[in-house]
C-alpha cells in the first residue's frame, strides 16, 4: 500500500482516510488522534479523541471537561484498528503523555512523531524508535546552530548564580506544560532541596504531574510576603510574567528563561533575560538527524519548523524527503520567546 493511502496532509492536518481520522487536527473534526497536550496540537471541539490517558487529563484540565464528544485512552504499545488501519502509540519524550503515532496497513508503516526530544527527562518516558517506511517529523530546531546542552548543565548554571547572589530571587520563565515541571525535577536531581515557588498559572498542570506519579518535591505557590522572604529563592513563572509588575514583589529579581531559543543570544537580549537557560523539549539538530537514520525510513515528511533545511540534509543522505509546511503548528515556547 502506498503511504499516502494511509496518511496524507490536508488543511485540517494529517489524515487517515480509511479510518476517517486526523492526527493533531487544527480545526474540529469527527475523529482525532492527539499526540500531546500543547495547545497547537490539542484543540477542543472534536467529536471523538484518542490519546494517552495523561494527554486526555491535560486536555480536560486546560480545555474543560467537555472538550470532546467522547474520549478513548490508548496506552503506549496498545493497538487499535479503525477502518483496517492499525494504530498504536509510542513515547515521544516531549512532555507528560506525549506520543508518536504509528499507522500500519498492508505491510506499510507510517510513523508520525508529533513533537519529540531525545534528551533525558525525568518527568516522562523516553523517546522510542519505531522502525517504519515513512517517518513524519517536526523540525523546530532543524538548524546546525541548535545543539542543546544537557538540562543538568543549564540547571547547574542557575544554582551557581543562586549561590553567587543569595540576596536575589531568581525568576525562571518556563512554559506551563512540560518545561516548568522538567526544570523542577532537574533542580531536585541537581541537589536543590529547598522549596520551589511557582506562579499560579503553573499550579494546575504541576498538580496533574503529581497525580501521575511525578515527584517534584516541595512546590509552593507564590504568595504576598516581604521581599526579603524570597531572597535566595527560585521562582518559576510563565514567560509572559517576566515583563510584568508581578516580578517587582521579589528582591532584585534575576530573570532567567528556559528555552531552546535561548541558544540565540539576540532573543535573550531582546527579552532582557539575564541568565539564558538552553533547555528545550524539542529535538536539536544532531538528534533530528540520528532519529531519522535510526528509524530506517526511506521517506521523510516534515511537518513544521525549519522544514526546508532538514529536507536538504535528508536529500544529502539519499533519503526521499518533502516539507509539508502544515499550518497551525509551532513551538509555544517560541511564541513566549518572541513576546
Amino acid at each position: 500500500m502506498q503511504p499516502a493511502q494511509i496518511l496524507h496532509p490536508r488543511p485540517e492536518g494529517l489524515y487517515a482516510p480509511a479510518a476517517d481520522l486526523y492526527i493533531d487536527p487544527t480545526r474540529p473534526v469527527a475523529r482525532a488522534l492527539i499526540t500531546h497536550g500543547h495547545s497547537d496540537h490539542a484543540r477542543a471541539g472534536h467529536g471523538a479523541v484518542l490519546a494517552t490517558k495523561e494527554t486526555l487529563a491535560i486536555m480536560g484540565a486546560r480545555c474543560g471537561p467537555g472538550f470532546a464528544g467522547s474520549t478513548q485512552a490508548l496506552a503506549y504499545g496498545e493497538e487499535i484498528t479503525i477502518g483496517g488501519v492499525r494504530f498504536s502509540l509510542r513515547p515521544a519524550g516531549h512532555v507528560l503523555g506525549s506520543a508518536q503515532a504509528l499507522a500500519e496497513c498492508g505491510g506499510t508503516r507510517v510513523a508520525a512523531s508529533g513533537d519529540y526530544k531525545r534528551h533525558p527527562d525525568p518527568t516522562c518516558p523516553p523517546f522510542e524508535i519505531m522502525p517504519c517506511d515513512v517517518f513524519i517529523t517536526e523540525a523546530t530546531f532543524a538548524l546546525p546552530v541548535f545543539t542543546h546542552p544537557s538540562a543538568d548543565h543549564e540547571v547547574m548554571k542557575l544554582l551557581d548564580s543562586v549561590a553567587l547572589f543569595p540576596e536575589r530571587a531568581h525568576i525562571v520563565g518556563a512554559y506551563a506544560l512540560g518545561k516548568a515541571q522538567r526544570v523542577m525535577a532537574t533542580l531536585r536531581a541537581c541537589g536543590w532541596d529547598k522549596p520551589i515557588y511557582a506562579h499560579g498559572a503553573l499550579l494546575a498542570v504541576t498538580e496533574l504531574y503529581r497525580e501521575f506519579g511525578v515527584d517534584l518535591g516541595d512546590v509552593r505557590p507564590v504568595q504576598d510576603a516581604p521581599k526579603s522572604f524570597y531572597a535566595g529563592a527560585i521562582v518559576l513563572a510563565p514567560p509572559s510574567a517576566l515583563q510584568t509588575p508581578w516580578v517587582r514583589r521579589f528582591p532584585d529579581p534575576a530573570t532567567c528563561f528556559a528555552s531552546g531559543w535561548m541558544r540565540i543570544r539576540a532573543r535573550a537580549r531582546q527579552r532582557g533575560v539575564e541568565l539564558p537557560l538552553v533547555i528545550s523539549d524539542h529535538a536539536d539538530w544532531p538528534d533530528l538527524q540520528r532519529t531519522i537514520l535510526e528509524t530506517g525510513a526511506g521517506e521523510i515528511w516534515i511537518t513544521h519548523g525549519e522544514a526546508d533545511a532538514l529536507a536538504h540534509w535528508c536529500a544529502q543522505q539519499g533519503l526521499n524527503a518533502k516539507a509539508l509546511h502544515l499550518v497551525g503548528y509551532g513551538d509555544e515556547e517560541a511564541e513566549g520567546a518572541a513576546a
